[in-house]
């Protein structure tokens, strides 16, 4: 299958989601993340704003409050196709840009350099066992990627783990991915 494939495939597979086992899921998967050295050692983690039929991020942005860490969200610029990353210190900072997207708004939050995160979960909608993914589509990861140099993990539903995936030379692949199983990667 080609990425657009994948793409489709995917979001249905999410959308159609029971959501009792999303909520269960989600719980598993941040378990198994809390647990890990990286997450331990982290101060300051990157992470979006989950919609409805993504694994749900809010608990692990509260749990990151908790722990003292900082949390950084992304800030996509659709014209330049780029984003950065702005210091969330509370869920009321956040504005719903577009198709249920919630990002941190210009003007409550300060941006956050990429050499401040420690750790950085990248999402995607599939994942193969050598850390490629295929995300959403717009390469807002890939691009950040190419000068972040922190930590990644990527965490996700056991369905959405792949053997192989197709891959370009642009696509730059995540240290760990986690299900409901445990590491994937």
């Amino acid at each position: 299958m080609i990425k657009v494939e994948w793409r489709k495939k995917m979001k249905q597979k999410l959308e159609s989601m029971n959501e009792n086992d999303r909520i269960t899921k989600s719980k598993e998967i941040a378990a198994y993340l809390y647990k890990t050295e990286k997450w331990i050692k982290s101060k300051c983690i990157g992470i979006t704003v989950s919609r409805k039929f993504e694994l749900d991020t809010l608990p692990i942005i509260k749990k990151a409050w908790s722990e003292g860490k900082t949390v950084c969200v992304p800030k996509c610029y659709s014209r330049e196709k780029n984003m950065e990353f702005r210091e969330l210190r509370s869920f009321d900072e956040l504005e719903n840009v577009y198709m249920d997207l919630y990002e941190p708004s210009l003007n409550k939050t300060e941006v956050c350099a990429s050499n401040k995160i420690d750790l950085l979960i990248v999402p995607g909608l599939v994942f193969d066992s050598a850390g490629f993914r295929i995300g959403y589509g717009g390469g807002y990861y890939d691009r950040y990627l190419q000068h972040y140099n922190g930590s990644t993990v990527s965490l996700a539903y056991s369905f959405q783990t792949e053997k192989q995936l197709p891959r370009e030379e642009f696509d730059i692949p995540v240290e760990h991915i986690i299900t409901e199983l445990g590491h994937f990667k």
